[in-house]
């Protein structure tokens, strides 16, 4: 079965360049033209049409790194905590990884994520830096019909759900990528503020069959690279 890799996300932004100056300057990541280097994964910053709303993305990183990584983003970006305060989050179960939310630009929910099963994943040493960063780990899709979604995602892009789903909750590959699929209704962890948002973006994704497309409803679209 082919890694679930997240290869090219297409994102509109109020402000494409202020953007791209995040992901160069605070992140640290390379830049060609108007699309931001995640390892495997590339970012494109367009100008959107439309007003814009909260997206979520995370991004790998080595397990042996973590604690590296989280000092470097709390030094760089406003982290982001749940009403208890807590900054940094551990899961058990299938997930078996460590996370740290930060802000992005227009509203975005980011992440760095440590997962227990990319333990062979390459490691730096010293001060962590944004090349460490291994890819584009999560896209969240919103939706209003989340089984819909992911039956829909399983049938023609042989892309499974990697944890048992909840109501209104979906993960759908592995822990190279994931696509977070959730009720349009359901605000993003860890600070239950913001309503998710995608219109408009466009992600492609390995996939046995290149050239199939999903739109749903909310605006997004699903493509086999």
């Amino acid at each position: 079965m082919l890694a679930m890799r997240l290869r090219h996300l297409l994102l509109p932004c109020l402000d494409p360049d202020l953007t791209l100056r995040f992901y160069r300057d605070v992140l640290q990541l390379p830049l060609a033209g108007n699309s931001v280097r995640i390892g495997w994964s590339t970012l494109e910053c367009v100008q959107a049409q439309q007003p814009v709303g909260s997206v979520h993305l995370a991004f790998n990183v080595a397990p042996a790194r973590f604690d590296a990584a989280a000092a470097w983003v709390g030094a760089r970006a406003a982290l982001l905590t749940d009403p208890h305060g807590q900054e940094r989050f551990q899961l058990d179960g299938v997930w078996q990884s460590q996370s740290v939310y930060f802000a992005g630009p227009d509203g975005a929910v980011l992440e760095l994520i440590a997962r227990n099963a990319l333990q062979d994943a390459p490691t730096g040493q010293g001060a962590f830096h944004g090349s460490e960063l291994l890819c584009l780990s999560e896209i969240g899709l919103p939706s209003s019909n989340v089984a819909a979604v992911t039956s829909s995602v399983g049938h023609h892009f042989g892309v499974q759900p990697f944890a048992p789903t909840l109501e209104g909750f979906a993960a759908l590959g592995d822990d190279h990528g994931l696509l977070i699929v959730v009720d349009q209704a359901r605000r993003w962890f860890p600070q239950q503020r913001q309503l998710p948002w995608a219109s408009g973006l466009r992600v492609s994704v390995d996939a046995p069959q290149p050239g199939l497309r999903l739109r749903d409803a909310q605006g997004w679209e699903l493509l086999a690279a």
